[in-house]
């Protein structure tokens, strides 16, 4: 007869998983027990915040969900950031945790890796189910399959009892069927479009798996496309696109002079749409929204909702004459945005084109720097899904290096290329060597000054005098042979990719005063 353990690797296997992410403990053995033979590829991070920052990275690369398997306790509330990260940008994953046996639970007998309520802690965070006895596994893993599969993505929790894991399993499991959502009427939102002279569309991260047919629909309405952080790349060099924060002024006034704003899986963001924080972003009231999550389109007035995953509803809006000045308003807009940068980031964009064409079809995988604070602004990437970072929403700081592992893994065609201060990378210094021991094809590119310049520079604005930000980083060229990586120390204008795996490429900056 089946475990626990066992019935829970088979469910992820007829759930398609190919990888998990995790440390092994005391408290998983069993869950560990199950893995061989299973055909599921297991990583090891250097921390379990790194298994969550790849299991997202892998979901954003491949399009399906991470799977993290951590111990009980601190294995948990080390991956609890992780998690936040991927609920703020709706990226689907797995966390699946040990917890102390069932006849020990909220006792406080001092059990190791005891917590008061464990499942509690994560519950206001996300999804969290706890097994409580076995037969119920398979109305369980069908309840978190529901959770992974529908509605807006995010991270989901599982803890099973470690009197449950080898316990077991009676009955068999049952492939998981989604469910088929109902399609929504949109005679109103094609009569509103129809009657657009100058429509604009917003595109958000629902768009990330509907690349063609938003090009497409923005053809069809001969609309601009404004590209948010987490839809870059959808549509590179093209004349209707606009890849550009709205939070600078130039895409604020397009917004403000459309007379239809079709909003498309976005949550309209301060992080996206009001970086600046003045406040100033236009009124969306006469907008047409799309979301799949009706949370979201509660949470603005809008001439329109629609409730749907965006991809089902993108062939069906419609008009019947494209507004002739699309192109033109885009190409403005474009220009104008980009004049506009603030000082300096015009550098750190020729940047990011110059690797980009070095690198065409490369993964940007970004943690909290200015090079990547410059691309959210305005920047224009080559591959779908291939722009992503941190620093949106939550804005973890160590994202990157484990993002990049699990984006190579879920992509091992593509080259990834990890951006990083020197300040993030020493949050997650140990997933260098997880890429060194899995052969992964990423180049971790740290820009290195030597401090925290952008907090720096926010206590000057501030008034207040900067503190705390220059701890001394340590020599690259010692950590990148530590980690058996090839290494290069270069200057920004000097950058360029060559070579294939894993390999460390320090850019020195002037240092932080």
């Amino acid at each position: 007869m089946s475990t626990v353990a066992q019935g829970l690797v088979d469910w992820l296997t007829l759930m398609g998983t190919e990888v998990i992410f995790g440390i092994p403990g005391v408290h998983t053995i069993e869950l560990y027990r199950a893995l061989p033979g299973a055909g599921i590829r297991h990583v090891t991070p250097r921390h379990e915040a790194g298994a969550g920052f790849m299991a997202d990275g892998y979901a954003r690369a491949s399009g399906r969900f991470g799977v993290a398997l951590v111990i009980t306790g601190p294995g948990l509330t080390n991956i609890l950031t992780p998690m936040a990260q991927a609920r703020a940008d709706s990226v689907p994953m797995l966390v699946i945790s040990g917890v102390n046996q069932r006849d020990a639970l909220g006792k406080g007998c001092g059990h190791l890796h005891e917590l008061p309520d464990q499942q509690a802690l994560v519950a206001k965070l996300c999804p969290s189910f706890h097994l409580d006895q076995a037969e119920d596994l398979p109305a369980t893993l069908a309840q978190i399959a529901q959770a992974l599969t529908t509605g807006r993505p995010g991270p989901v929790h599982l803890q099973i009892p470690l009197d449950l894991m080898a316990a077991p399993l009676p009955g068999q499991l049952a492939p998981f069927v989604a469910a088929t959502a109902p399609s929504p009427d949109l005679t109103q939102a094609n009569r509103l479009l129809a009657q657009a002279q100058t429509p604009v569309i917003l595109a958000g991260g629902g768009c990330r798996g509907a690349g063609s047919a938003l090009k497409a629909l923005a053809e069809r309405l001969g609309a601009p496309v404004i590209l948010t952080t987490n839809a870059r790349g959808l549509m590179h060099g093209h004349p209707l696109g606009v890849p550009a924060s709205p939070s600078l002024g130039a895409v604020r006034d397009l917004i403000r002079n459309a007379d239809r704003l079709l909003v498309l899986g976005s949550e309209l963001g301060r992080t996206d749409c009001d970086m600046v924080e003045d406040g100033k972003f236009p009124a969306t009231d006469g907008m047409i929204r799309v979301d799949i999550d009706p949370d979201q389109l509660a949470r603005h007035p809008a001439a329109l909702t629609v409730q749907a995953d965006v991809a089902t509803i993108l062939p069906r809006l419609t008009r019947a004459m494209p507004a002739a000045d699309g192109p033109a308003r885009a190409a403005h807009t474009r220009d104008a945005a980009r004049a506009a940068l603030p000082a300096g980031y015009e550098a750190e964009v020729v940047l990011l084109e110059r690797l980009r064409e070095g690198c065409p079809g490369a993964i940007m995988v970004g943690d909290s720097t200015q090079v990547i604070y410059a691309g959210n602004l305005f920047y224009d990437h080559d591959r779908p899904g291939g722009w992503f970072n941190a620093a949106t929403g939550y804005g973890a700081l160590g994202y990157a290096p484990g993002a990049a592992v699990g984006a190579a893994l879920a992509a091992p065609e593509a080259r990834i290329l990890c951006l990083i201060g020197d300040g993030g990378l020493m949050f997650s210094p140990g997933e260098l060597l997880t890429a060194a021991e899995e052969g992964l094809d990423i180049t971790f590119i740290v820009f290195n000054n030597a401090g925290f310049g952008e907090i720096a520079t926010a206590m000057r604005s501030a008034g207040a005098q900067v503190l705390g930000c220059t701890p001394r980083p340590p020599d690259f060229a010692d950590l990148a042979s530590a980690c058996d990586l090839p290494f290069e120390r270069v200057t920004p204008q000097a950058l360029q990719i060559t070579g294939s795996g894993p390999r460390l490429i320090e850019v020195t900056l002037p240092p932080v005063q």
